[in-house]
């Protein structure tokens, strides 16, 4: 069996007035993270982990944040790209493991309606897919409330017959 593991890694600066979203959901908070897309660092680290892990560079290779169609675009729709550049490939998703580091708003409470709209739009299982929050006990640009991190790890595998894996997800 032909497996392989990608890392993913990224962070925003949080700023008065932005919109924050947080694993394809948009959160309540009167700061939110900046970005050339929606910011959705969650997300970020998933698409950057999948991509790594198939060897196709990274997101901004794939969506770079110069180019003005990516401009405000909604995260889900870089993940559902990169979801299928991976398939293209005939690699499924074994399981995805993040951690999101801030300080407030406090993310536990949301976690299983993100993982509900992350695994919808990625077609995988709830169980395949973790999320964890943690702060930085007030330390750092996370502690000070300036910004969000988020790491990811995934694991995908080689599919003996992509053909069945596309036509599995073909709706």
């Amino acid at each position: 069996m032909n497996i392989r593991v990608g890392y993913g890694y990224d962070v925003h600066q949080l700023a008065d007035g932005e919109e924050f979203w947080l694993g394809g959901i948009k959160l309540d908070y009167h700061k939110g993270a900046v970005g050339h897309s929606d910011a959705d660092v969650l997300i970020h680290v998933i698409c950057d982990a999948l991509l790594g892990a198939a060897n196709l560079r990274d997101i901004g290779y794939h969506f770079s944040d110069t180019d003005p169609q990516f401009k405000g675009i909604d995260s889900k729709i870089l993940l559902k790209k990169t979801v299928e550049l991976i398939r293209s490939k005939g690699y499924e998703i074994g399981n995805i493991d993040v951690t999101v580091a801030l300080q407030k708003p406090k993310i536990n409470p949301h976690i299983p309606e993100m993982k509900a709209c992350l695994t919808k739009v990625m077609h995988i299982k709830a169980d395949d897919l973790s999320i964890k929050a943690t702060t930085t006990e007030k330390l750092g640009f996370v502690g000070r409330e300036e910004g969000v991190d988020a790491h990811a790890v995934v694991l995908i595998y080689k599919v003996e017959n992509s053909t069945d894996i596309k036509n599995q997800y073909a709706n």
